[in-house]
């Protein structure tokens, strides 16, 4: 993924540009063009003087390529390749995989670096599975420890998530949805000690959330399962949330492990 010299040149003085005080006559947006964006596979990522620091940008930037599998499970992410994309510097580079690192989208492979996140089907498989027994507990202790107030936040989360996958929203803001869901359920739950693995394992998962909820029709059908899933934490009825919280994950597995298995056969 090395920019053609000229790409080079154009994103490098762009770059000088916005860090040029004075450069222009207002706050201005600026696209920088990749290498990758000339094949297809990488469209760029915005950095500007607007809206939010360069950090954040290149965060978001990177984080968007990555659930929209504009950059690939397992393709290396190399520190002077993306300064030369993006023209901030090394550390800001850094910070962002960092970030993205404690997101569970990207991981660190010692001899190799940075790399978008590949689980292994059987490692998948797994996480899954520990995910399903947890959430599965997290719903039996929000029934028995929740208030009220607990549950109408609860709700209001999917009401918000079925507005969102009505209304089209990317794939950035329905994980952001499901987040706010979980927030919710652990805090009625009031389990410290699952709030802390549970987090451990939703990171690792995130970007099989995001492969099975980019296939066709999975997001209509999760916010089905999810409805369904709050109705019967509403009534309060131990029994059928676990079920249900457990076929919802059983859904999520098999539509991501086999999309997941597809973008790596695309991109083998």
């Amino acid at each position: 993924m090395t920019p053609a010299g000229s790409g080079a040149r154009a994103a490098a003085e762009r770059g000088n540009a916005l860090r040029r005080p004075g450069s222009g006559a207002g706050p201005t947006t600026v696209r920088l063009v990749t290498a990758g964006e000339e094949t297809g596979t990488f469209r760029g990522i915005r950095v500007g003087r607007i809206a939010a620091p360069l950090r954040e940008q290149v965060i978001d930037g990177l984080r968007t390529a990555i659930l929209e599998f504009e950059l690939q499970p397992g393709q290396r992410l190399v520190e002077r390749e993306l300064i030369e994309q993006t023209g901030v510097s090394r550390a800001t580079i850094r910070e962002a995989l960092r970030e993205l690192a404690a997101e569970g989208l990207v991981v660190t492979v010692p001899q190799k670096g940075a790399m978008v996140y590949k689980p292994s089907a059987d490692e998948a498989r797994d996480l899954y599975a520990v995910r399903a027994s947890l959430e599965a507990l997290t719903v039996r202790r929000f029934i028995e420890r929740a208030n009220a107030a607990h549950h109408d936040r609860l709700r209001a989360t999917v009401t918000a998530l079925e507005q969102d996958v009505e209304a089209g929203a990317d794939m950035h803001r329905l994980l952001r949805d499901k987040d706010l869901f979980y927030t919710e359920l652990l805090a009625g739950a009031a389990s410290p000690t699952i709030e802390q693995i549970l987090g451990g394992v939703q990171a690792r998962v995130r970007l099989l959330r995001a492969t099975s909820m980019s296939q066709p029709g999975r997001a209509a059908q999760m916010a089905v399962e999810m409805r369904a899933l709050v109705d019967a934490i509403t009534a309060r009825d131990v029994a059928s949330a676990e079920r249900l919280c457990i076929e919802h994950l059983e859904h999520a597995a098999a539509t991501g492990l086999a999309a997941l298995d597809g973008v790596g056969r695309a991109g083998s």
